[in-house]
């Protein structure tokens, strides 16, 4: 879907697949060699373009559970989101839950149905499962002519004309589309457009009609129907985007319980939301994704880092349009700014100019998959903690680490197992410091302090570490440990983290 909307934005002239055909290019904003392997997103990845009068800055997040930390720091930098579903699958557990993250953020939600090119569920059961799942009322701006399966276009419920669409040879270039009245549509469908005509109806009677009001207020959610491989409805999308998702507005956030704002109008400040390094082989540089939260951004401008309180230069800032890079001589509220060789930053870091401001930091979530890493090599023993420290600062997967263990062989902390292939595989090609991992029991984590630690750490079946940011998390093997734990020694400190710290 990130391709065709950078298609139909005409800053590509044909779009990738994550599994495509023979000659069909990879997408651009999948460009990891284990995302084109696997035919999934594995890291999310900006792109910037213009579309009439307006600028878009858009973050591609990965779909799979595994890396769901990423997605959620994306959404911590956003003003809108894009949830897609798959017309066969209906709501996944991973996209309910990322649901409920953005209707927690308030975050306004476009649904788009995906894949109703292939055979699915019925569309009226796909709204009632978004509105019992979820609580979001949706609102269809589009009605499928056709079963899923069968997508011959949509009944465009504002205007009740009927946009057909037309294949094109692998979906690589825009999809032609005809509009016409009902009279048109009804001779030409026939049974087809008088079934999305009174389904269509139904939503009427149900109240189920767009509201922007209500849609801002995360109360609505406005639905498309799309097919994202064929370029089926991509442009609606687009369109839909540019007039109702909002514009950049006050940065809300909750200081030591006291809620804050920062106007776009203040001067300038930033959000650190992603650490990525190895986007260009060829430098092996490191890159931070800021969201600019107020004021203009000017290359060059020494702003201030609010968690060490030092200057740092923006001379190397730079537009990210997937893995390219250009120089960046402005930005505005809203835009993404990739900052080059910022080797001081992190997830969750504020930058400023004149007026200070620190917002808070993005949690971290509860890891399930835990591996002990060594190094295969013992003479790439430097290289092996340079990779595991960059790594960690990136936030691909947690490090924790303990006297007893050693920084030779510190302990991997994921959500999901594929975040360590992702490790090994970094680790050789960008490092050239190949790994082991062993897997560990542990499926709990727990926050505890330092007047705890020392006893829990004598329990049995349990061990303490720390990571870098000075938390102490005690790993059990389950949770029934972990209650055991606590009914025991309820003088200890025991304290959960993110769920999935949700």
């Amino acid at each position: 879907m990130t391709e065709a909307l950078a298609l139909h934005a005409q800053v590509i002239n044909e779009a990738g697949a994550v599994h495509g055909k023979a000659g069909r290019r990879s997408t651009v904003s999948d460009w990891m060699d284990m995302e084109k392997e696997r035919g999934i997103s594995i890291t999310s990845a900006a792109l910037q373009f213009a579309y009439g009068d307006h600028v878009v800055n858009l973050v591609d997040t990965p779909g799979h559970s595994d890396f769901s930390e990423d997605t959620y720091r994306v959404l911590s930098a956003v003003d809108a989101a894009v949830m897609l579903i798959d017309a066969a699958k209906g709501l996944e557990p991973q996209t309910l839950k990322l649901f409920r993250v953005c209707k927690a953020r308030g975050l306004p939600v476009i649904t788009v149905i995906n894949k109703w090119d292939r055979p699915g569920l019925e569309a009226l059961a796909l709204m009632d499962e978004i509105y019992r799942d979820i609580g979001l009322q949706p609102t269809p701006l589009t009605w499928p002519v056709g079963i899923a399966g069968d997508f011959k276009g949509v009944l465009e419920r504002r205007t009740g004309e009927y946009v057909a669409y037309t294949r094109t040879a692998g979906g690589a270039t825009r999809a032609p589309e005809e509009r016409m009245g009902a009279d048109a549509a009804a001779a030409r469908e026939g049974a087809d457009w008088t079934t999305a005509v009174e389904e269509s109806e139904l939503l009427d009677a149900d109240g189920a009609t767009h509201d922007q009001e209500l849609f801002l207020d995360g109360i609505t959610t406005p639905v498309l129907f799309a097919s994202a491989i064929s370029n089926f409805g991509v442009a609606a999308l687009l369109e839909t985007l540019v007039e109702l998702a909002p514009p950049a507005a006050a940065f809300s956030y909750d200081k030591g319980g006291t809620p804050e704002r920062r106007d776009v109008g203040e001067p300038f400040s930033a959000f650190v939301f992603k650490v990525q390094a190895g986007m260009d082989t060829n430098h092996r540089d490191r890159v931070a994704f800021a969201r600019v939260t107020s004021g203009v951004f000017e290359r060059g401008m020494v702003v201030t880092h609010a968690q060490t309180g030092r200057p740092f230069a923006t001379k190397y800032a730079q537009a990210i349009f997937g893995r390219e890079r250009s120089a960046l001589d402005t930005a505005y509220p809203g835009d993404i700014i990739g900052l080059v060789n910022a080797g001081a930053l992190k997830p969750g870091d504020t930058l400023f100019l004149e007026a200070p401001v620190e917002f808070p930091p993005i949690a971290t979530f509860a890891p399930e998959h835990f591996a002990v890493a060594t190094s295969a090599d013992t003479s790439k023993s430097k290289q092996f903690r340079k990779g595991i420290d960059q790594l960690d600062s990136e936030g691909v997967v947690q490090v924790l680490r303990s006297d007893l263990r050693g920084n030779q062989s510190p302990v991997l902390a994921a959500v999901g197992p594929m975040q360590f292939e992702v490790v090994q595989a970094r680790m050789e090609a960008e490092f050239g410091a190949p790994i082991r991992l062993e897997t560990l029991s542990y499926t709990q984590a727990r926050r505890t302090d330092a007047a705890s630690a020392a006893e829990l750490d004598s329990l049995r079946s349990v061990e303490v570490l720390q990571r870098n940011d000075g938390s102490r998390l005690l790993l059990a093997p389950d949770k029934w440990r972990i209650s055991t734990i606590e009914r025991d020694h309820p003088e200890l400190t025991l304290e959960p983290l993110l769920a999935g710290e949700a």
